[in-house]
């Protein structure tokens, strides 16, 4: 088959022209992406890891379960969303086994329900029903949100931002190495964006990679190649009714509203980065998002990985120019290729991504300049999420904060005709979910 034919099918399978695209932007938007998100590769078989499960089987699995998850999203919403498991899912379940003593069976099994129930809602269409009740001003303020939630990250990844023994945020050793390369690889994005250099963002991150050797930070791996577990060693080791007992019903809870807002929150803060949103804040293909979300995570849990989702380092390739399924569906390709390759992928130190993080994470702040209304009862909320976004510790825990802000400033106000009714169901939950968490 010629190129021609190739691109001629890849053209009219992700629509590249009409979203102003071509497949090379795709392609290395794509390798961005994989590149910003390639630190999963040691951090969940890590956490996991700890319940007991052998980290070469987790990682296999994790990266099976990625690869089909991401494709779906790719094939069915022609979004550039990658998936993976929760960082902060994959904590919780570390903890019920790890802290609360219950085996890793049951962990699973709890993984397992949550999963149930995010099918039910979705295919129900309630997810997208309690969406599109969300206001506007709310929703531009979860993007915002979101970008901060991932500048943070970028900060603490880099050193530059550290919690001090008192829990306060505060500057880290600008002198340590970690620090220095951060600041290096910020000034390479910074000067190569101003340039207007094609692929400014992977050529920045391999750049910084290279100077941090000398350096002491990045890790020349001894062996290029690694054999992979077996992706099947923990399939369907799940203690199905063990799990449905009521003293694990804040688990369950907590793991699905972290599911509900994460993946809510993370697709409406990329989703409007790459300019997917309509006049109304609205993602159109919100409802397969949450489809395959749910699907993603029924086939999470059978693995044992909870949460999975759309992951923030998305953001990295729509800033490389990924505007389809397509650049999604090649990071997740790399991913599986990466499964033979792990030394290699995971020699990118975090002072190499933490730059990108930080540059991407400032600039969807852009979004709260759409934030319209004199109404107290309509802006204020909208600043709440975006400050707890950062300051509570999360996405869900942000719109968990704001949600209940909003209907109490709008019944205050004499304004409870503006109140959907998924508002109040919303409230309510999101109050359960918050005192469940303390």
């Amino acid at each position: 088959m010629s190129t021609n034919t190739k691109t001629g099918f890849l053209e009219r399978r992700f629509q590249l022209k009409a979203h102003g695209t071509s497949v090379k932007t795709e392609l290395a938007a794509g390798f961005t992406t994989f590149v910003t998100m390639a630190y999963i590769l040691g951090t969940i078989p890590n956490i996991l890891g700890g319940t007991g499960r052998d980290r070469a089987v987790v990682l296999a699995a994790m990266v099976m379960v990625c690869f089909v998850s991401t494709a779906l999203m790719s094939l069915l919403t022609n979004l550039p969303f990658a998936m993976a498991p929760g960082l902060s899912s994959c904590a919780v379940m570390a903890s019920i086994v790890t802290n609360d003593g219950y085996s890793a069976e049951i962990a699973a099994g709890i993984a397992f329900w949550v999963a149930v129930l995010l099918v039910v809602v979705s295919y129900a269409g309630l997810r997208d029903f309690v969406v599109r009740a969300i206001p506007a001003n709310l929703k531009f303020a979860i993007t915002a949100g979101v970008g901060l939630n991932i500048a943070s990250v970028g900060l603490r990844n880099g050193g530059i931002i550290v919690a001090t023994a008192s829990n306060k945020l505060a500057f880290g050793d600008l002198t340590a190495p970690i620090a220095i390369l951060t600041i290096i690889g910020f000034v390479l994005i910074l000067i190569t964006k101003a340039l207007k250099i094609p692929g400014y963002l992977i050529i920045s991150i391999l750049i910084t990679t290279v100077i941090g050797i000398p350096m002491g930070l990045t890790a020349v791996p001894e062996t290029i190649i690694s054999l992979p577990g077996n992706p099947f060693g923990t399939f369907l080791r799940i203690d199905f009714l063990g799990s449905l007992k009521f003293a694990f019903f804040p688990f369950i809870l907590t793991l699905f509203m972290q599911d509900f807002f994460s993946t809510l929150g993370t697709s409406l803060g990329v989703g409007g980065k790459a300019g997917c949103l309509d006049e109304d804040a609205n993602l159109p293909q919100m409802g397969r998002v949450f489809k395959v979300d749910s699907i993603a995570t029924i086939l999470g849990a059978a693995f044992g990985l909870p949460g999975m989702g759309t992951y923030l380092e998305s953001s990295a390739g729509v800033e490389a120019g990924g505007r389809t399924g397509l650049s999604s569906l090649f990071s997740s390709f790399l991913l599986m290729v990466s499964l033979l390759f792990t030394p290699i992928a995971l020699m990118i130190p975090n002072a190499a991504t933490a730059p990108a993080l930080i540059i991407i994470g400032i600039g969807m702040l852009g979004s709260m300049g759409k934030i319209t209304g004199s109404d107290f009862a309509d802006t204020f909320p909208a600043f709440v999420c975006v400050a707890m976004t950062v300051f509570a510790g999360g996405i869900a825990n942000g719109i968990c904060l704001a949600i209940p802000v909003y209907v109490i400033l709008k019944i205050c106000s004499g304004k409870i005709k503006e109140i959907h009714v998924a508002s109040y169901v919303m409230t309510a939950l999101s109050l359960v979910y918050l005192f469940s968490s303390l």
